[in-house]
């Protein structure tokens, strides 16, 4: 049995351009997907937020509309309702990445937020990223890259890397209301941006690690991780 860290946004907004705050959080499928394949393999799950917040859930991605229908609505309900694990989050400041097989980071606009600027959490994905151990980020995860550039040049520029799209963005209606853009910065960033099909399931990989570009993307994304853990 392998051990696998969620590391999760700890707010429940995302400020925009305007100033103005825009409820979020993690989102649901995200989340979900990967939890199901992680856990339906044997492996444990431990959830890592700032500060040890428990994490909060995007009210959006538990509609209908993004899930299928109702049923499937009301499975990634009752999913997230009995994970105990997202109840009870360690501090991502105290995590020790020697305890852990693989560390896997799901979206939501919520790491745009806080994971984009997190110390603690550029430093884990630079150890991870060094370690070999599979590193899985998804749509707006990939923000927390840009806290990577520690001491100069990010350890990730260069790796093939996909995230939510400028183009994505702009159909979910925020593009002309964010302070910045995933794709845009992550450009800037220096990794080699690999844009899919707008909401169409995309991974990369590159060496040990994973991205997803859109919540599409995290199912394949955690069989990947799945098999890579054996």
């Amino acid at each position: 049995m392998s051990k696998v860290l969620f590391v999760m946004t700890g707010v429940d907004y995302w400020t925009l351009a305007d100033g103005t705050k825009h409820p979020t959080g993690y989102w649901a499928e995200e989340v979900v997907a990967p939890y199901k394949a992680i856990k339906a393999a044997g492996h444990e799950i431990v959830v890592a937020t700032p500060d040890g917040v428990v994490p909060t859930v995007d009210q959006g991605s538990l509609a209908p509309e993004v899930n299928g229908g109702a049923d499937g609505a009301a499975e990634i309900a009752q999913t997230l309702a009995d994970a105990a694990e997202l109840r009870s989050p360690i501090r991502l400041e105290d995590v020790d990445l020697a305890e852990y097989d693989a560390v896997y980071y799901p979206g939501g606009h919520g790491p745009m937020e806080d994971l984009s600027v997190n110390a603690d959490s550029g430093a884990l994905l630079n150890a991870a990223l060094a370690s070999g151990k599979p590193l899985g980020v998804v749509c707006h995860a990939p923000a927390a890259l840009l806290a990577t550039a520690i001491d100069g040049d990010s350890p990730f520029v260069g790796y093939q890397v996909t995230g939510f799209t400028n183009a994505e963005e702009a159909q979910a209606g925020f593009a002309d209301k964010a302070k910045w853009l995933l794709q845009d910065r992550l450009v800037e960033l220096g990794v080699d941006f690999r844009e899919g099909e707008p909401w169409a399931p995309h991974i990369e990989v590159d060496r040990n690690l994973y991205t997803g570009q859109n919540p599409a993307s995290s199912a394949p994304l955690a069989a990947a991780i799945v098999k890579a853990l054996g």
